[in-house]
């Protein structure tokens, strides 16, 4: 933070208002030259003499710059919701400002308050936000035995939750609304998600709530796929064009999601690779290339089947595309790789990046054997074979190989934001 530069404080307020805010967060407020919040964190706030009060503009987002640059100088409170790094305000406005310039000051979480009102410790259960976020993202978390702890918005949202559960073979997972948290009138209602599916009147949803989940798969049910390598192959959409499971398994090895990734998955058929790579962690951030239109909206209704709805789908050839891409920490090219694609993808990739090129044909393989003596790693081929019917007897009938070449850039010097250096790339 520069000289003369003043802090924002963030202050969380619980649903019990203000009086049981600390005699820090009191005196920040009573100091402050600007409070800003919502309208009903600013409800009942005493105006000291000199001190504006502001309303968060809507759309927020796109007005929070303009609205930061007006602070200049002055002493500014920030109002928000429990703990504002918690889905929160906070988190934004560290995003903007960074860490250096932001002082957090949170009240008890509404993630915290459902943990104790439902009994579940903080590591047996998972929280998910899906306030601004598809609901199709929650597919991805679902298991037996998970406890979920949603954080929410809209009166639609617990019978949306309740169907897709019920879509996903969990239609006897019990499912608790859980409203104003932390005030005097906390409400509390629940149910099996097969009955508030149909049941649920959106009348009755608290303005402020969070949802648990604790996921019971239904008698007989064919449940949702565990996040790991290998998605049976029927649990995609596809014209034959698809990366199948046990070669699907072994790309996905190679490319090692990690925790924030860039993805590229050029030439993605069906998106198998890039949909798995996504569903490793929330954070990652995958672009699938594909230049049939068919197959690209293929992609996107397999996406968000699986879990993934923000994966982005690129419809163009993997040359006119790679330009246009941010920088990935892994690539998987699964079809239409030449020497040119190889090139500028190892050009792209970043230091500690994975590549992984397959190649079903003869002129395909020359590429690869010419990257792996310019570039390194490992070059494999892989046979898979299933057994099936031969008449009246039973055979194996082999799959067409594939040969995988992977390999990866050095690391090079970190740095926190996501660049590196000194990788000689």
């Amino acid at each position: 933070m520069s000289e003369g530069e003043q802090p924002v404080d963030v202050v969380g307020v619980g649903a019990d208002g203000w009086v049981a805010l600390s005699g820090r967060a009191r005196a920040l407020l009573e100091t402050a030259d600007v409070v800003v919040g919502g309208r009903r964190h600013l409800e009942g706030l005493v105006v000291g003499a000199g001190q504006q009060l502001v309303t968060w503009p809507s759309p927020m987002l796109d007005d929070l710059p303009r609205l930061v640059r007006s602070w200049e100088g002055r002493r500014v409170v920030v109002l928000a919701s429990g703990d504002p790094l918690v889905s929160g305000v906070g988190s934004t406005l560290v995003g903007l400002l960074g860490a250096e310039r932001v002082r957090v000051h949170p009240a008890v979480s509404s993630v915290s308050l459902a943990r104790a009102r439902l009994g579940w410790s903080a590591e047996g259960s998972d929280a998910v936000t899906l306030v601004g976020r598809d609901v199709d993202r929650l597919r991805r978390d679902l298991s037996p035995r998970a406890r979920l702890v949603l954080l929410v918005s809209g009166a639609e949202t617990p019978r949306n939750v309740s169907r897709l559960l019920v879509e996903e073979g969990y239609g006897d997972s019990v499912v608790t609304v859980l409203g104003y948290l932390g005030g005097v009138d906390e409400t509390r209602v629940e149910g099996p998600a097969s009955e508030l599916s149909t049941s649920w009147d959106a009348g009755l949803t608290p303005r402020l709530y969070v949802l648990g989940v604790e996921c019971r798969p239904a008698a007989g049910a064919s449940v949702s796929p565990a996040v790991v390598p290998g998605l049976p192959d029927e649990s995609f959409e596809h014209d034959g064009q698809l990366t199948k499971r046990l070669v699907r398994a072994a790309a996905l090895a190679h490319l090692a999601p990690r925790t924030g990734d860039v993805m590229w998955d050029l030439g993605a058929g069906a998106g198998s690779v890039g949909i798995e790579f996504a569903r490793a962690h929330p954070l990652n951030e995958v672009h699938a290339v594909e230049r049939d239109p068919v197959r690209a909206e293929r992609i996107g209704r397999n996406a968000r089947r699986l879990g993934v709805p923000t994966l982005r789908v690129v419809t163009a050839s993997a040359l006119s595309a790679i330009d246009t891409l941010p920088p990935p920490d892994a690539v998987f090219v699964g079809g239409g790789a030449d020497a040119e694609v190889v090139e500028r993808t190892w050009s792209a990739l970043r230091p500690g990046g994975r590549l992984v090129v397959h190649a079903v044909t003869v002129e395909t393989e020359l590429v690869l054997h010419a990257a792996r003596r310019a570039h390194g790693g490992s070059l494999v081929r892989l046979s898979v074979e299933e057994v099936g019917d031969l008449g009246s007897f039973t055979g194996w009938s082999p799959a067409r190989a594939i040969v995988q070449w992977s390999t990866s850039k050095p690391w090079g010097q970190w740095d926190p934001s996501g660049a590196t250096e000194g990788a000689g790339t």
